[in-house]
């Protein structure tokens, strides 16, 4: 966004943050932008700008899309809507494909004769070109009108010369195989058309159901089989099994769904099982042929009413049915319908859900979609690749592959020693198995055009498994589903992809002079380019999470193994001791019963080493933190801050700056750093983020906890470290040399009891997560016996929130 001569980049953020981001600078009367995903599917965005008064704004809006192959070409579909006349409109589209083009045709639904000659398209060899730029007087509706004929879809259509049937692209250890083939004799298909014919569906609905229905009876093959079953409040098949689609079949057919009227409620669960028997029984019998696929195609406008009403008990039933079997297509007719439960019924039995809108084209996405299932060429489809020399892999088997579509599988080549990269894609086509064996030479350059977003390939990889994860995300529930939108929203602002989970925003900073508006708009290092002002906006954010006298001040901390930390300035020296315990236990820290506030700490452990005599190491992987007077809780782990505010829950990640205030709770998260929380004028802590490198052979992501303020604690509050926070005397004397070389040991008295502990040091992570600053401390041995209160078992709780 250009703003008076001066640009500004936007920036990828959580869909929450770039909202409110962009609310408040327009609530100010400021210039600010906003880009999400929106509309019929995720490649298509709303873009909001909002330009404030006497300004003079241009908005550059850069985008990337994979382009899918669809009834044997790729499309590329602008939607043209100026609603005004444009002195300088400009459409021109360069297509590169190494491959080498085959074929090139664009059209827009709002060309006239009289702008044919304005639309220009050529292509040769492995470069296209199409250009479109009409006059302003060519734009308009009539002679002399300041209306604009621009109304309308401009779609490219294009396809590419396959000498093979794959295409892999291997580029910086990254690779994506393309796999389309053609010219194979189809497999025979088996379609149970499940049709809702109740009182919802009168009208406009059904007839264009009955349309669509007329045109795909008309373009089915003879060697297909079909039936219809038609619900309301009852179920009736139209044929009490499938029948061959000879031309007899295809015209009673035809009778058939001209006759379909709509009345009566909607039983969504009987057809549905009954379309499943119908194709078991057919299988059963060898009524159909043995290579075949085998299909069911919902259309409901409504949720169901009448039978099973339960969604959940509809989905279990199917898929326990169908047993993986079958691919089940759900399509909802209209905003009406429930497309939650719809999607989930696809996705959980190897197929896909569409939305049909009610629009004057029902009718056409209705037959466009059955056109791309219409012509299965291989069942079960398996892409394999070099064994122990890839990873990540994105979905790379499929139960059907139609003509006409395309197959897209992308990975992670770890193996550097790797000179040839082999592709094997194995499947069963109409009359025998077929394998499509491909080698490729890693080391030969793919050729390429410039890339403004980096590595296409890596991008590619990204964009396909962001995908997959929101897809498996609509199944899942709990933690299983916090940790796929945790890691799809972490790849989505990694690789700054707009999608459900981030939208972009764009705003012009405010004085940079006003110290706390820099805080209060979440800026991050990639917000600014000079040095200094990274320098003091970071200084901002520490001074935002700790006072500035925190040396001066007891900090209670624990970190790393898990050394527990009590850093005592009256005394000018500090406590350390250490609690061995193993993986998944929860230790208490602070439980304060008059404040209701109570935090407890699970450990987490190393990665299995080989030496099984070794202690792993244990740390803190999720800190559990409950204010009982709030109804609030908030869990912390290395991937994500989880805030359940009564029934209403909130999930953020590491990767962004910013700043929440609700209910008294103050929650600042500075990015891939730390965590601030705070509630009204009580206790402040501070959870520090560990990250090690992903590949790390022994360690994993962890946390370190700190607490400020704790003289905000009541008398009665205990804990591994809570009970400390008012205070803890102490004594030592003795010094001595340890029996370990280069060791001091020494003699304490704390709690009416006599130690030996010995001088050592730990870190304080709070101004550098990294490397941290030494802490020289005394250390008691045997998990703090003597110094903590009873034993150290004691203090395990057996939840995360758990307060008794």
């Amino acid at each position: 966004m250009t703003i008076d001569g001066v640009t500004y980049h936007g920036t990828i953020k959580e869909k929450e943050v770039a909202k409110k981001q962009y609310e408040k600078a327009v609530s100010r009367g400021q210039t600010a932008g906003l880009v999400r995903a929106s509309g019929r599917n995720t490649e298509k965005f709303t873009m909001s700008v909002n330009v404030a008064a006497g300004s003079k704004v241009t908005f550059l809006l850069i985008y990337e899309e994979l382009l899918k192959r669809h009834l044997g070409k790729y499309e590329m579909f602008i939607k043209v809507k100026p609603k005004q006349l444009v002195n300088l409109f400009q459409l021109e589209v360069d297509i590169y494909e190494p491959q080498g083009i085959s074929s090139l045709d664009a059209q827009g639904t709002f060309i006239t004769n009289d702008l044919t000659p304005v639309l220009q398209q050529s292509f040769s060899g492995s470069k296209g070109h199409v250009s479109f730029k009409p006059t302003i007087d060519q734009q308009r509706k009539c002679e002399n009108c300041s209306t604009s004929l621009l109304d309308g879809d401009f779609i490219i259509k294009y396809d590419v010369n396959r000498e093979n049937p794959e295409n892999v692209q291997i580029v910086n250890g990254y690779f994506v195989h393309f796999f389309c083939t053609k010219n194979l004799p189809a497999i025979p298909k088996n379609t149970v058309f499940v049709i809702d014919k109740s009182g919802s569906m009168s009208g406009r609905k059904i007839t264009q159901t009955k349309e669509a229905l007329l045109k795909i009876l008309g373009d089915m093959k003879e060697y297909d089989y079909f039936n219809f079953i038609l619900f309301a409040s009852e179920v009736k098949p139209w044929q009490p099994s499938l029948i061959k689609a000879t031309s007899e079949n295809v015209t009673e057919a035809k009778k058939f769904v001209k006759s379909i009227g709509a009345l009566g409620g909607t039983n969504i669960n009987d057809p549905v099982l009954l379309a499943i028997k119908m194709l078991n029984v057919a299988h059963e019998r060898h009524e159909i042929p043995e290579r075949s696929a085998s299909l069911i195609i919902l259309l409901t406008d409504g949720d169901p009413n009448v039978g099973e009403s339960n969604t959940a008990k509809i989905r279990e039933n199917a898929k326990q049915a169908i047993d993986g079997k079958y691919s089940l297509y759900s399509l909802g007719f209209g905003y009406d319908v429930d497309y939650n439960f719809l999607e989930k019924l696809a996705l959980e039995n190897l197929g896909v859900a569409r939305r049909i809108y009610e629009d004057s084209d029902s009718d056409l996405q209705l037959q466009g979609f059955y056109d791309e299932v219409a012509n299965p060429m291989l069942l079960n489809v398996e892409l394999q690749y070099p064994d122990n020399a890839v990873a990540d892999l994105t979905q790379n088997s499929f139960r059907n592959y139609y003509g006409g579509s395309e197959i897209v599988v992308a990975g992670r080549i770890t193996d550097n020693d790797l000179n040839e990269f082999t592709t094997d894609v194995k499947a069963r086509g109409a009359d025998i198995d077929m394998n499509f064996v491909n080698n490729i030479d890693v080391h030969d350059p793919f050729p390429t055009v410039d890339y403004i977003f980096g590595n296409l390939t890596e991008r590619l990889w990204a964009y396909l498994t962001i995908q997959q994860l929101l897809e498996k995300r609509v199944l899942a529930r709990g933690e299983e589903k916090d940790n796929l939108t945790a890691q799809a929203l972490d790849l989505s602002l990694k690789y700054k992809f707009v999608t459900p989970l981030t939208s972009m925003v764009v705003t012009k900073p405010e004085d940079e002079n006003n110290n706390d508006m820099l805080i209060a708009d979440k800026l991050t290092e990639a917000d600014v380019k000079d040095e200094e002002k990274i320098q003091r906006l970071q200084g901002q954010i520490y001074l935002a999470g700790y006072p500035k006298s925190y040396a001066s001040t007891p900090v209670y901390s624990v970190d790393s193994d898990p050394h527990f930390i009590l850093q005592i300035p009256k005394k000018k020296d500090s406590i350390c001791f250490n609690i061995n315990e193993g993986k998944g236990v929860v230790l208490n820290l602070i439980k304060d019963p008059e404040t209701g506030i109570t935090v407890n700490g699970q450990l987490i452990g190393d990665k299995s080493v080989d030496n099984m005599a070794k202690i792993p190491n244990t740390y803190f992987g999720k800190i559990g933190i409950v204010y009982k007077e709030l109804d609030l809780k908030i869990e912390v782990t290395p991937q994500m801050v989880t805030v359940l505010n009564g029934q209403e829950m909130s999930v953020f990640s590491w990767l962004d700056t910013l700043t929440l205030k609700q209910n008294g709770l103050t929650l600042i998260i500075n990015r891939k750093k730390n965590l601030v929380v705070s509630v009204e004028d009580g206790a402040k802590f501070v959870i520090i983020l560990h990250q090690v490198w992903k590949k790390h052979p022994l360690h994993l992501d962890f946390l370190g906890f700190y607490t400020l303020d704790t003289h905000r604690f009541s008398e009665r509050t205990h804990g591994l470290l809570g009970q400390f926070f008012h205070g803890v005397d102490f004594e030592v004397f003795d010094v001595h040399p340890a029996s370990e070389p280069g060791k001091l040991d020494a003699t304490m008295i704390v709690k009416n009891n006599v130690l030996t502990v010995t001088r050592g040091s730990q870190k304080d992570y709070r101004k550098d997560p990294k490397t941290g600053t030494k802490v020289p401390c005394w250390f008691v041995h045997n998990n703090g016996k003597g110094l903590i209160d009873g034993d150290h078992t004691d203090y395990i709780v057996p939840r995360i929130y758990s307060t008794a």
